[in-house]
């Protein structure tokens, strides 16, 4: 593996902990992506929307500014937008339904050794490890 390819992963983990870290820090919340987006969205009284509307949009320069400016993806969407929007929704029902997300749970609830953070973030991993073998194994795709 190259020196540059190497660099790519490491500096987006560390943007992503300190940004989580800073949202802690200054707003003394968890910067779990479904609580910015239900709370940018005005599904929740905290009345810190703005602040989930800064989140959200500083994931999407970021992206936009990593595709553009750095390197293109390669990817290909073969799924129909209708298909797409539906896991989207569902999705984020889960992440409501569960009190937080990979984000939320796997990246600030794990640094704070939270008990409950461990435990979903364990059944998210074996849930994912699960689908990959059962799409691959039974249904012969590629995931």
């Amino acid at each position: 593996m190259s020196q540059i390819n190497f660099l790519w992963p490491l500096s987006g983990g560390l943007l992503i902990g300190l940004s989580a870290g800073l949202y802690l820090l200054l707003n003394g919340r968890v910067a779990g992506i479904s609580g910015l987006t239900a709370s940018a969205a005005g599904l929740t009284n905290s009345g810190t929307g703005w602040l989930g509307m800064g989140f959200i949009g500083g994931i999407l320069a970021g992206a936009a500014f990593a595709s553009t400016l750095i390197r293109q993806p390669e990817l290909t969407i073969t799924a129909s937008p209708i298909l797409l929007v539906a896991g989207g929704l569902i999705v984020g029902f889960g992440t409501r339904l569960g009190s937080g997300c990979t984000s939320g749970h796997g990246v600030c609830g794990l640094a704070r050794l939270s008990p409950r953070s461990m435990i979903a973030t364990v059944t998210f991993m074996a849930v994912a490890a699960l689908t990959v073998f059962v799409i691959r194994t039974v249904f012969g795709g590629s995931a």
